[in-house]
């Protein structure tokens, strides 16, 4: 099948593995829908990885991203978006989730860093409670400004709409 990569886990999977490398680190978790990467989701992820050791991405299948964003998304379908991301060298691992948060995900994980995007209060950011009750810290990452994938989309709309 294409598109697979050996950072790509189910999520129990993910969790035996994380279980198995968690001693002496420091295990960071990120997630979102991540459709049309772009240098800010690259940004955001840098700076999520430097907040330890290992980097975990839980990544919306495409159901969840429709539900979430519309139904003319994900752009991307999961398969391709999941590969992208994992190849990139602050990305320790990707799972995708079907639910519409990722509650379930990282109650599984048990990071000991939560970390979100800018665009997300950390009191609003889902698991917090989960994080900091463990121990664990909540991190809210400034956004590099005017890079959104709805930014994107929008000008590759209007630079093919008709004059």
């Amino acid at each position: 099948m294409p598109f697979e990569h050996a950072k790509i886990l189910s999520r129990p999977a993910l969790a035996a593995t994380i279980a198995r490398l968690r001693p002496g680190r420091t295990v960071v978790f990120t997630n979102g829908c991540f459709d049309l990467l772009h240098a800010g989701h690259v940004d955001v992820l840098t700076r999520a990885r430097a907040l330890g050791d290992l980097l975990v991405l839980g990544l919306n299948d495409d159901a969840s991203v429709a539900r979430l964003k519309g139904p003319s998304r994900p752009v991307t379908p999961l398969a391709q978006r999941a590969y992208v991301l994992a190849g990139l060298a602050c990305v320790d691992f990707v799972c995708p989730f079907a639910e519409d948060t990722p509650l379930a995900l990282i109650t599984a994980v048990l990071p000991d860093v939560l970390a979100k995007g800018g665009d997300w209060p950390v009191a609003a950011i889902v698991g917090g409670d989960v994080v900091t009750a463990r121990g664990g810290r909540v991190v809210s990452l400034p956004l590099v400004p005017g890079l959104s994938t709805t930014a994107v989309i929008e000008r590759i709309l209007v630079l093919n709409s008709p004059a």
